[in-house]
């Protein structure tokens, strides 16, 4: 087939070739549990989650999504239903694949449109970009299948960009499966349209997760998912606006040593804003963990590391932070973030930023 000069390959392929030659995988961490790994197990279960679990990779090279176990339960009963009634095709629509490797495809005759197309036997030689939950759950219950025949439409890509892989997943994805905000900052930041702003905010976001001394480690949710209660995008989006922003920083030489230092920074940052405002960081009734608080703090931070400059301190300094922000204590003080009295009032972003800046101004009180 051809679409503006792009060529690819409507194809059918068997049960074995889906089970044999398809790699899948998931966008995650390192350190974080892959796909389905760590969820609570089905009492009764028809699918053998540990082996499945095996057969699903993680990188932060991936593009999908976690994987769905309630998704793939609900469309192996589907496709038993399917293959019992014999009524209704399983997977009637195509699923989207790329390859990695050239495929060679030989017409039945020359300038024939129709032929055979023959893709390399090798283990995960093919990936799915819109698809994975019907090919997982096919690879779950494929046991069942015995003898018959059974064949998968699809549309294969010959070595497709992985930037125009990852494009054409969140095309596909973003409206009528509603991918979290979160996810699609960590795919356009990372991977879609590189974006340097957005990359290093989500460099900050994975720092102030993943690190044990941070103040807000395992508190946010990386791609919309985990026990966090933070979410990732407003975050993300309010450090990109810092990144992107050259003037705030000292200029655009200053801001390319600030993305290098930024990570040490903002974990030093949330730890001086922890100890000043303890009560309210680790009690329970109180919203200075939420979004809008977490991006004030951030939309102060370019005046915060003004009057560190001024001070001709290391901008990272853990001390040197603490003396600068020190007057937040005195003149703002745990109180303002309970949840039910000022921040009930008071909770916007914008107030916030303006209380903390007037206090970094005038840390004695005057003409506040």
């Amino acid at each position: 087939m051809q679409q503006f000069g792009v060529q690819f390959y409507q194809a059918s392929l068997t049960a074995s070739d889906i089970d044999k030659l398809v790699r899948f995988e998931v966008l995650s961490y390192v350190d974080q549990a892959a796909g389905v790994r760590g969820r609570k197990r089905a009492p009764q279960a028809k699918i053998n989650w540990d082996l499945l679990e095996k057969r699903i990779a993680s990188s932060e090279k991936a593009y999908q999504r976690q994987i769905i176990r309630k998704k793939i339960d609900e469309l192996v009963q589907y496709y038993e239903q399917c293959r019992q009634a014999r009524d209704l095709p399983s997977i009637p629509g195509a699923v989207i694949i790329s390859a990695d490797e050239k495929l060679t495809f030989e017409p039945v005759e020359p300038g024939s449109l129709v032929g055979r197309l023959k893709v390399p036997e090798r283990e995960g030689i093919l990936r799915a970009i819109d698809g994975q939950h019907r090919l997982l759950a096919l690879h779950a219950d494929i046991d069942r299948f015995g003898d018959e025949l059974f064949t998968v439409p699809a549309i294969i890509f010959d070595r497709l960009p992985e930037d125009h892989v990852v494009q054409m997943f969140v095309t596909i994805n973003a409206k009528h499966t509603r991918l979290n905000a979160s996810h699609l900052v960590t795919l356009s930041g990372r991977q879609l349209y590189r974006d340097e702003a957005l990359a290093a905010a989500h460099d900050v976001v994975r720092v102030l997760n993943d690190r044990e001394e941070s103040p807000l480690h395992g508190d946010i949710k990386l791609l919309g998912v985990g026990k966090g209660r933070v979410a990732q995008a407003p975050i993300a989006q309010e450090l990109k606006r810092l990144f992107a922003n050259a003037d705030a920083l000292g200029g655009a030489r200053k801001l390319e040593d600030f993305r290098e230092e930024s990570k040490r920074f903002f974990v030093n940052y949330f730890k001086q804003i922890a100890n000043i405002f303890e009560p309210a960081w680790n009690g329970r009734k109180y919203s200075i963990k939420s979004a809008a608080a977490l991006r004030a703090f951030i939309r102060v931070a370019p005046d915060v590391i003004k009057h560190i400059d001024q001070l001709h301190q290391d901008r990272a300094d853990s001390r040197a932070i603490g003396r600068v922000i020190a007057p937040w204590g005195r003149r703002i003080g745990s109180l303002r973030f309970e949840t039910d009295g000022a921040w009930k009032r008071q909770g916007s972003v914008d107030a916030l930023a303006k209380e903390l800046r007037l206090a970094l101004q005038y840390p004695e009180g005057a003409n506040l």
